[in-house]
This record gives structure tokens, sequence and C-alpha cells, in this order.
């Protein structure tokens, strides 16, 4: 099977995954059944290296996958970009930590969760770990999970900020997940009791900033050349053009049939509901089109085994902002349009509405910290930013 079969095999499976949606967000969480066949179809595979069996494509065929999937159901497109993004992040770590997840079961999954709200203590040969930490997207269906803390000496003084990677067996799954949007998600909280995480399963944010990370030594193929900032902001930010993109189709279905009995007319044919579908498409275009660009242009660089330059990465985290944004106006321009009736529990248009709306407000997207980033390069400015 190659990484072009695993889209077809996502294709097939999109009318399952709408079927199930409105299952996902009653049960807050995808079902065993939908996770399984995500596995199946590859869609975890696509960025795990080739020497643990995975696919190592190019990084644009797993967002096409992403928004294929968040096209169908929301919180299984995030859940499947979320799980399938930690492949990529785990073979940048020690060797030894990938032997650790992959050596008996190349089919293990990791949910993570990266804002720094545990503590992290220097200790010898490793360090120790607590504390609580949120939205843990899909955490029901990993067996590890990747957390983020900054790392304190026994004076207290920060030291590193790392990412943490542990079993099952060292944290507990706290089921709090009960929102108004990606409900299927189960983005619960991972609680974490004074644990002692060797020196091998972390991995420093100062080294996926400088792309210079311990696995590129066994994972020397130029997807695992990427910087960190770039692959998973577009992570997050493809979910949500695949959310607009459902939400678009959705629209066109409904709209074809629906008859404005305001105006004893077919909303097709209203001139101004038609002006609002050429919006909402271009906007949903722009998003697409400029992650294809930035993506492939920064692959280019890693094939040629050239530097990844700054300027270029400080637009994907511009373009990367633009495309929440703009497929959020997309989802709104289309949801208004749409009437009463879209209103009810049930229907996809609002569902996507919601699940956009909810994955809006991931501390990726904030649009004035990356746009600041930007122009603070463009004027020549240091940049001291680890999500670049």
């Amino acid at each position: 099977m190659s990484e072009h079969a695993v889209i077809a095999a996502v294709r097939d499976l999109l009318p399952v995954f709408r079927e199930r949606a409105q299952d996902a967000e009653d049960a807050r969480r995808l079902s065993e059944e939908s996770v399984k066949a995500l596995q199946e179809a590859g869609v975890f595979r696509l960025l795990q290296p080739k020497r643990f069996g995975g696919y190592e494509a190019d990084p644009v065929t797993f967002y096409e996958a992403i928004r294929l999937i968040a096209g169908a159901c929301g919180s299984t497109g995030w859940v499947a970009s979320v799980l399938g993004v930690h492949p990529w992040q785990l073979a940048l770590f020690p060797a030894r930590a990938q032997q650790d997840v992959w050596g008996d079961d190349p089919h293990t999954r990791m949910s993570s969760s990266y804002a720094p709200t545990g503590k992290a203590k220097l200790a010898e040969n490793g360090y120790w770990l607590s504390g609580r930490w949120n939205f843990s997207s899909g955490c029901d269906h990993a067996s590890w999970v990747l957390l983020g803390g900054i790392v304190t000496n026994d004076e207290g003084q920060m030291v590193d900020f790392k990412t943490f990677l542990l079993p099952r067996e060292d944290y507990t799954i706290d089921d709090v997940w009960d929102t108004v949007g990606l409900r299927g998600t189960g983005s619960n909280d991972i609680v974490v009791d004074d644990v002692f995480v060797p020196a091998h399963r972390s991995l420093s944010f100062a080294d996926t900033s400088r792309c210079r990370c311990p696995g590129q030594k066994e994972n020397d193929g130029p997807l695992y050349k990427l910087p960190f900032g770039s692959v998973f902001s577009y992570t997050i930010t493809t979910p949500i053009i695949g959310m607009a993109t459902g939400a678009y189709e959705a629209h066109l279905e409904y709209m074809r049939a629906r008859i404005r009995v305001s105006y004893g007319s077919k909303a097709s044919e209203d001139p101004f509901a038609q002006v609002r579908i050429a919006d909402a498409g271009a906007e949903i275009d722009a998003a697409w089109l400029a992650l294809e660009h930035n993506m492939t242009q920064l692959m280019g660089h890693a094939r040629a085994g050239e530097p990844m330059p700054m300027p270029l990465r400080l637009r994907i985290r511009r373009d990367q902002v633009r495309g929440t944004g703009r497929s959020i106006a997309a989802v709104d321009k289309l949801f208004e349009n749409s009437g009463g009736k879209a209103l009810r529990v049930g229907t996809p248009i609002q569902r996507f509405w919601r699940d956009a709306h909810a994955g809006r407000v991931h501390a990726i997207n904030d649009p004035e910290r990356a746009m600041s980033l930007f122009g603070a390069g463009e004027f020549g400015l240091p940049i001291q930013e680890a999500m670049v």
C-alpha cells in the first residue's frame, strides 16, 4: 500500500465518518471502530519512519488526508491530525525512545498536551514530572503521551523547555471533556503524580527549533529536517480547513433544495447567496493553496539538504493563522446564509460551525502573535520563538 493509496482508502471511509459524526458527539469521543479504520487506512503511518513500517510521506499528502476526514467529521479529522503527527515527532527523539514505543508494536499511538502546565525537575539521568495537562485529544485511543514541561533545577531556575514521553502506566486520564465544539475528540486531562522520566524520553524545543534532533541520526530523510513549528501548526489548521470544506459542501446540498418561503423563490437562484458561496469558496481555496505552496517550498529545502530559511518559517506561521481565519470566515458566511433550519441539532452545518470555532481557540491559532513574529522578521529583528 502506497501513501497515495492511503488517500483512496480515506475517501472510501468518508461516508462512514459522516454517519458516525453525531454518535461521536454524543459519546464525547471517537469510536474504537473509527480509530481502527483510520489505522487500517494507513493514516497514522503517513509521517512514521520507514524503518518502523511508515511511509515517510510528503506532509502535504498527510494534510490532504486530514482535510478529507475533517470534511466528513470535524472531531474525527482533529483526532486523526493530532495522533497522526506524533509519529513524526517521535522520530526526532533518541533512537531508544522510538524503540520503547514502536519496538513491540509499530502501530502504537501517542496523544499529547504541549502547554507546560505541569512541573519538571532536573534529576540524575532524567526528570521528575508531575501535574495536570489539559486538552489531550484522542488520549483514550493512545498508550503513550507527549507532555510539554519547563525544566527547573534545585534552585527553581529554568534550564530547558522539553517534551516528555510517558507510557500509559505513568499517567491517568481524567474525563472532563464536555464542550460546545469538537465534542467527539475526547480531549481529556492527563494527570501525572511525581513520575521519573528517563533522559532519552525527552526532547528539547531548542533542538526542534534548530531542526537538529537526536532522531535524525537514524531517520535522516528530508521529512525529519522540517521545523516543528511549521509541521505542528498546520496540523491544527488543516482540520479547520477541512471543516470549512465540509460546511461548504453541506451548504451547497442544502441550498440546492431550499425554498425561501419569505421570497417565494429557490435559494440557489438568489444572487446574494451566490456571491456568498463565491466568497466562502475563495477563502477556503486560499487557505489550502497557501498550505500547499509553503510546505512544498519547505520540503524542497529539506530535500536539497539546505537550512530551513527563517523568512519562510515565519511566512508559514503567518499563512497558517490566516488559513484558520479564512476558514472561520467562510464557515460563518455559510452558516449565516443557511436559514433557521440550520440551527437544528444533528444538521452538519451547525456542527461544522461549532467544531471550527472550537479549533480556532487553540493557542497555535493566535493571529496577533504569529503576525507580530512575521513583522519582526521583516524588520530584521531577532526572533526568539519555539513555534516557528
